[in-house]
């Protein structure tokens, strides 16, 4: 795997495990998740590193196996560009559906490196 790949995927785990962080002390719940406009914040930004890093991946190797690259990538651009059009229901909803997946598939792909 290219070194460059390896960094991304770290970058992506490292923000996933900042937005695990925001919810040690704070039970996963929609309703304190939505008056909470600090972790709202950084959480975004976290979704925006997480999507710049898989876009890098896609640049280096656009065939890269890591399911819903293309919808990673589009919203970290939405929360940039289209910041009054990201609501809290989408980004709850990706960190509910879709941030536990993508650890997951992060951790075997490092995991297969680690092993070579």
């Amino acid at each position: 795997m290219d070194i460059n790949i390896k960094i991304r995927l770290y970058d992506i785990l490292n923000a996933i495990k900042e937005i695990n962080s925001y919810f040690i002390d704070t039970s996963l719940d929609f309703t304190v998740y939505q008056k909470d406009i600090k972790t709202k914040r950084a959480v975004e930004r976290d979704l925006e590193i997480i999507g710049e890093a898989m876009n890098y991946i896609l640049e280096i190797d656009n065939s890269f196996q890591i399911s819903n690259t293309r919808k990673i990538v589009d919203t970290r651009n939405r929360i940039i560009h289209g910041y009054d059009k990201v609501s809290d229901t989408l980004i709850w909803g990706i960190l509910i559906n879709h941030i536990p997946l993508l650890e997951y598939i992060s951790l075997c792909h490092l995991q297969l490196v680690e092993g070579s």
